[in-house]
């Protein structure tokens, strides 16, 4: 999962600190994540959804993330969770490990399309022949604050969508096509999408796409 280090740098410490607010969808949990599968929660951070799938009665739940100090953070915060620090794939786990994968806000964290497509690349090695992987993300927005940090990154970086934020981090919103061709690339086909508003870890709020994506 090769990332831009000023965008890896960040979620060793600035990142490492902030409280994550993009929210499970219940519905779509309960209507496509079966309870007795093995799920992988990738890109957990400190382990806050991978926790509230144990509270909701998954019993068999992983959390990887390439951030050391958000997985240590997580063994504090939840030491009943399962929780592992993998700085890259592939991971440690067998092909068809998962009946299902979670990514949640995990994508717009990776400004790199390379690095993106590598994300999509395990989950489709790691994801059984009929699982499900179910991708929520920040697809591009449309108000002036979001579109004035597009315009202004843009030359820096090479990608619309792509900006940085005060406190050094670096992020990147995606054409809902981009997402949906990320699944459809890898093995799955989208079987569910819907779009929302959801709270920003800085106080902000955004219109997320959520998609689930059946394993060929």
């Amino acid at each position: 999962m090769e990332m831009r280090q000023e965008a890896q740098s960040f979620w060793e410490t600035t990142g490492a600190a902030k409280t994550f607010t993009h929210p499970l969808d219940a519905e779509l949990l309960d209507a496509y994540v079966p309870r007795d599968v093995p799920v992988l929660d990738y890109g957990c951070g400190y382990g806050r959804l991978t926790a509230e799938l144990v509270a909701a009665g998954y019993a068999d739940v992983r959390g990887v993330d390439v951030s050391r100090a958000l997985v240590e953070r997580g063994g504090r915060e939840h030491p009943e969770v399962r929780l592992v620090h993998c700085p890259g794939p592939p991971l440690p786990f067998e092909d068809g490990s998962f009946g299902a994968a979670l990514l949640f806000a995990v994508l717009t964290c990776v400004p790199d399309a390379a690095a993106q497509r590598g994300i999509a690349a395990e989950l489709g090695r790691l994801v059984r022949p009929g699982g499900v992987l179910y991708v929520s993300d920040v697809p591009l927005q449309s108000d002036r604050r979001n579109l004035t940090r597009y315009e202004e990154y843009a030359a820096r970086y090479g990608t619309y969508g792509v900006f940085e934020t005060p406190d050094g981090g670096v992020f990147r919103h995606s054409a809902p096509d981009h997402l949906r061709g990320l699944l459809e690339t890898h093995g799955f086909t989208v079987e569910a999408e819907r779009s929302d508003t959801v709270p920003t870890m800085d106080g902000h709020t955004v219109e997320r796409l959520q998609l689930v994506g059946r394993r060929r």
